[in-house]
């Protein structure tokens, strides 16, 4: 039988919703890859591993100055290029003309986007993945990667708004 979310959503037993946690802090991995740590990156660093959104550069800009108000718009966007080259955030187009930043996870997961209202809904799906891979397979592929990204409306909605 179907489960509902934290939202009320139904969903079958093996979709999860949420943001996976992080295993290490955003400043160790950086540490780790040979960044220079300065204060400023370490604010945007703690800033992006605590976001449960998908913030763009302005959005980290407001947060980060909130903490820092010596850090400038420039100073976030040469730190999240940087961090982004290194393979530490990814970077998203969900189709709102802005690219949007979340931290580099193990756990593979994809994304649901309202076009109403913007907001993102991580999930993660075995029969999903599954299917990916059976259809690379019967392509003559091996699978070594993928983004989804689910763009829809509420249930019930499509009806009101024709």
């Amino acid at each position: 039988m179907p489960a509902d979310d934290r939202n009320g959503r139904e969903h079958v037993s093996d979709t999860q919703y949420s943001k996976p946690p992080a295993e290490q802090p955003l400043e160790e991995v950086c540490v780790a890859k040979g960044m220079r740590m300065t204060d400023q990156r370490r604010v945007i660093a703690r800033v992006l591993q605590s976001a449960i959104d998908h913030p763009d550069v302005e959005e980290l800009h407001r947060r980060a100055n909130a903490i820092d108000n010596r850090i400038s718009i420039s100073t976030v966007y040469r730190t999240v290029k940087l961090f982004e080259d290194a393979g530490i955030i990814e970077r998203h187009d969900f189709r709102d003309g802005r690219s949007r930043y979340e931290t580099v996870n193990d756990e593979h997961h994809d994304h649901l986007i309202d076009v109403r209202s913007g907001e993102v809904i991580e999930f993660r799906s075995a029969d999903i993945e599954r299917l990916q891979e059976l259809i690379a397979r019967e392509l003559g592929f091996q699978l070594v990667g993928h983004r989804l990204e689910l763009y829809a409306v509420p249930l019930g909605e499509d009806k009101r708004h024709r």
